[in-house]
């Protein structure tokens, strides 16, 4: 296991605890308003790792066949936990814009494996790059709009109009990313 593909594994575990602090805050005897800055930080750390991982493989020629299939699956994993994590109340985000995450990664991933099965390694894209920043940047944002929320500086409802807005925006990114990788991929696909 080299140093990069164990910072990639930090995104794999960030996943079901964030859901978990989320959700348990009261019983981690965490209050309302300290609840964002614990979020806050275990996204950034997540993030940094998603950051850090790719360039410290480079870096020390550990660039390996394993890494690259990881870091994609550790990507979806903890992003769509996210998301899924935001379904909850307060923010109570509709199922159905989680599902276009998970749609365009497993339509992804399925396309990841007939480029291998055809022995070509499917490389990141830019727009998948921009997918990443934009799907974490609307976590970030959601997560700061639970801060007003906590303070009872911004109705239930308004902290949900919001980041269903946020988030839709993102899932219609999301989609035309997914759309991009296929059309640049299109002739794998015969």
């Amino acid at each position: 296991m080299s140093i990069a593909n164990s910072i990639t594994l930090i995104r794999i575990v960030m996943g079901p605890l964030f859901l978990f602090v989320y959700r348990e805050y009261e019983m981690l005897h965490l209050s309302l308003v300290a609840l964002p800055y614990i979020l806050l930080f275990l996204l950034a750390i997540a993030e940094l790792s998603d950051l850090c991982d790719g360039y410290v493989a480079r870096k020390y020629g550990s660039v390996t066949d394993f890494g690259k299939v990881l870091d994609p699956m550790a990507d979806s994993i903890y992003r769509i936990s996210v998301f899924l994590t935001f379904t909850l109340p307060p923010v109570n985000l509709p199922m159905i814009l989680v599902f276009i995450f998970f749609y365009r990664d497993s339509v992804l991933s399925t396309l990841r494996t007939i480029c291998a099965l055809k022995g070509f390694a499917l490389a990141a894209r830019p727009s998948g790059k921009l997918k990443a920043v934009v799907q974490g940047v609307a976590g970030f944002f959601i997560i700061l709009l639970l801060i007003p929320y906590s303070l009872g500086y911004l109705s239930e409802s308004g902290l949900q109009s919001t980041s269903w807005t946020i988030v839709g925006l993102t899932g219609l990114y999301t989609l035309l990313s997914g759309v991009e990788y296929m059309y640049a991929h299109r002739e794998y696909l015969t």
